[in-house]
């Protein structure tokens, strides 16, 4: 099925683009500044992040210490610089299954899988593979529903893989499907790299729920608002899930 209105969604203006880095920068500013808000320990279960395209752990350490201040057992990939997939897909998401379930040994409680961007299509493709062993999957500023042209990071997967970013219609069916399992996307219309739309699901799900905020695409992993969904997913009991709601 085609995707509603694939037609008019836009990339986002090269002037929102130009603005990432000085918007990321106030992020991060304010989120050093400011006080957080006090939420209850969580239950220790592990967490993996996956980084975006061209960065690695580093650039998830804000994300990851608040999981962990939060009582979580939350660790980066671990797999260093995020150059996107190489060689066969299958057989490369199998790899990294096979590392997650690594970094997972001797935890007993399912995991919670934090996807950054491109980082976020991983989650959900390793979501799909380890299902039984995974809690939930939440992705930020992720465009699982796009086409080539819906994002501004093209050449930079272009540059860095040496493949071309083309989709094939069987892979983007493939991309868009959820996990079987609670999914999460939280997505900003103001994200100067990817057009938001995309982060959305094409159809409404009880296993799947979207949540906007207010922030720049690569200021995303210590944007406070996103911070705080972050924390109220991790904190989500069995069953059914509760609707998210801002604390502003």
């Amino acid at each position: 099925m085609k995707h509603p209105a694939t037609d008019v969604i836009q990339r986002p203006s090269l002037v929102m683009l130009g603005a990432e880095p000085f918007r990321a920068a106030m992020e991060f500013v304010c989120n050093r500044l400011g006080t957080s808000a006090s939420a209850k320990p969580g239950d220790g279960h592990p967490v993996v992040i996956f980084p975006g395209l061209g960065a690695d752990g580093h650039s998830v350490a804000t994300l990851r210490e608040h999981c962990r201040s939060l009582g979580y057992d939350a660790f980066d990939w671990g797999q260093g610089f995020n150059t996107g997939p190489h060689g066969d897909l299958d057989a490369w998401l199998l790899d990294l299954k096979a590392k997650v379930v690594d970094l997972l040994a001797g935890h007993t409680q399912p995991a919670t899988l934090i996807g950054w961007s491109l980082g976020g299509l991983y989650a959900r493709e390793v979501g799909k593979l380890m299902a039984p062993r995974i809690r939930q999957v939440i992705t930020i500023a992720t465009p699982f529903n796009a086409d080539v042209d819906h994002t501004n990071a093209g050449w930079l997967f272009r540059l860095l893989s040496g493949t071309s970013s083309a989709i094939d219609p069987v892979l983007s069916e493939r991309l868009r499907t959820p996990p079987p399992l609670r999914t999460t996307s939280i997505y900003s219309r103001s994200d100067g790299v990817v057009a938001w739309q995309t982060c959305r699901h094409r159809l409404p799900s009880r296993l799947v729920q979207e949540i906007e905020v207010d922030g720049s695409h690569l200021g995303m992993g210590w944007n406070r608002d996103v911070l705080a969904a972050v924390a109220d997913r991790l904190d989500q009991p069995p069953g059914p899930w509760r609707r998210y709601v801002s604390a502003q």
